[in-house]
């Protein structure tokens, strides 16, 4: 049985019934779901809650009864920081870890497939991470860079 780990952007799209992503996105959660559990990280929660004024909707939004909690290992805050030295060293400009690299290294040292529209950062800092995205990349990252 697969284990799934869901990034932000494809729940986004869901709740938010994206005009160009909302098929895609459910349509693979859906398939995915039917192989085995999907799951979200406090990351992905945090990220998720800036939509939302109270907890109690989120929840609602995300029943646990559909949505695995999984708690970030201490491993994956390592690796998430080793990943970042090496995007410092390519160039990247931001100053602390993003919230990616804490997703892609929990799907890494959880063995997780990680559903994501945004796989390019993913592929570059998590090669071992099977991705599930769509077959065109959606684009950059949302902070517009990958190095």
């Amino acid at each position: 049985m697969k284990r799934f780990l869901v990034d932000t952007n494809v729940i986004i799209d869901i709740l938010s019934r994206d005009p160009r992503w909302f098929e895609w996105s459910a349509e693979t959660l859906a398939a995915s779901a039917d192989l085995g559990p999907v799951a979200i990280n406090p990351v992905i929660y945090a990220e998720l809650s800036v939509g939302f004024e109270r907890i109690e909707d989120l929840d609602r939004a995300l029943p646990e009864t559909d949505w695995v909690r999984r708690p970030l290992p201490w491993s994956a805050g390592f690796l998430a920081g080793r990943c970042f030295v090496e995007y410092r060293r390519r160039g990247g400009l931001r100053s602390r870890p993003l919230p990616d690299f804490f997703i892609g290294a929990h799907a890494a040292v959880e063995e997780l497939t990680l559903i994501t529209r945004d796989a390019p950062r993913f592929r570059t800092y998590f090669p071992t991470v099977e991705l599930v995205a769509p077959p065109t990349e959606a684009g950059p990252s949302d902070d517009g860079e990958v190095p």
